[in-house]
């Protein structure tokens, strides 16, 4: 949501008029659950962090965990993904990426493939399904969307990244205390990563800044089965704010 802007985000999850089958599970009668992964396009100096994506990766295939996230092909956007991919194939996997990014995010695999606008893709049957938008906030409004319409336990996880990352996660649990959306949001804390992060938020509701409640926005977990289960479990805080968002 771009300061002083529109939610990019519709006002409540929408309800599908007709029940859609996973496309990878034909029998399902509820839409299949979709995780968005924030993380960064680094894998980072210690291997946890690059091995925390491939566990992550393996436990959400295994549940049949659909991924939705940044579109890139490095570091643990691209760990992710193409761990998913390797067992679940390509349907189980959409990144999304704004074109000034590509360049940037992208490993040799983007050669090949080009989209209807001449886009530069990556090899699907190793990263997935990819979408080139034009901006940032598109970007960020089609994850969240898919999140949005996705079945029990579909929300939001962070690995660990950098600036980019901790902006999508911050600007996600805002978006849930101002009531624009009602899923989860978690932060996989590999060897203590986000312990600073998880420090300001209590000293944010200690001096006042978030009220008492909100704190639990963001739910954290040391593993990605904890992670997976802290947005099936979770419980919204009843500090959030009663906003009606249904004009925007």
């Amino acid at each position: 949501m771009e300061s002083g802007g529109p939610s990019p985000m519709p006002s409540s999850i929408p309800t599908p008029r007709t029940s859609t089958p996973s496309s990878l599970n034909p029998n399902a009668s509820s839409p299949q659950t979709k995780i968005c992964v924030y993380c960064g396009s680094s894998p980072g100096k210690s291997p946890k962090h690059l091995e925390a994506a491939r566990v992550l990766g393996r436990a959400m295939a295994e549940r049949n965990i659909a991924l939705v996230y940044g579109g890139g092909t490095v570091g643990l956007m691209g760990e992710v993904a193409k761990t998913i991919v390797s067992i679940r194939g390509p349907g189980a996997v959409h990144g999304i990426i704004p074109e000034a990014l590509v360049k940037w995010e992208r490993d040799d695999t983007y050669g090949a493939m080009k989209d209807a606008n001449g886009y530069h893709l990556p090899e699907q049957s190793v990263y997935g399904r990819t979408t080139v938008v034009k901006d940032m906030h598109t970007r960020k409004r089609m994850m969240a969307q898919e999140v949005l319409e996705g079945g029990p336990g579909s929300g939001f996880i962070a690995l660990s990244g950098g600036f980019g990352t901790m902006e999508e996660l911050l600007e996600t649990a805002t978006w849930n205390m101002l009531g624009i959306h009602n899923r989860g949001v978690c932060v996989l804390n590999i060897d203590g990563f986000y312990d600073g992060l998880l420090d300001w938020i209590r000293k944010a509701v200690e001096e006042k800044f978030l009220k008492p409640g909100n704190d639990g926005i963001i739910v954290t977990a040391t593993d990605a089965v904890g992670a997976i289960e802290a947005l099936r479990n979770y419980k919204n805080s009843e500090a959030r704010y009663g906003l009606d968002w249904s004009q925007q």
